[in-house]
């Protein structure tokens, strides 16, 4: 899934941004619930928790499509490493 995810062109920054979109969505539910709706501070309370659980989940998906972009990475910079140590030593700069 996150494998599908990175190829569909989803970073980990933008997991990064919703989460913390999420939590500002978040407040924003639970002022919006209290101050329009008669249901009082528990209908509220509950709208705010309902929205601040995505933040979790969003982080968490982050950081795994974060590890993802790390591991195409890595071999690119292997294969560098491995390029200047077999170089001749005047080659190296």
């Amino acid at each position: 899934m996150i494998r599908t995810l990175h190829k569909m062109g989803i970073r980990s920054s933008m997991l990064y941004a919703a989460g913390l979109a999420s939590i500002g969505l978040s407040v924003a539910a639970w002022t919006a619930s209290l101050k329009y709706e008669r249901a009082g501070i528990d209908r509220a309370d509950r709208w705010g928790i309902f929205v601040g659980q995505w933040a979790p989940a969003l982080f968490a998906l982050g950081t795994a499509v974060r590890i993802e972009e790390t591991r195409e990475e890595l071999p690119q910079e292997f294969q560098r490493m491995e390029r200047e140590m077999r170089a001749p030593a005047g080659a190296r700069a």
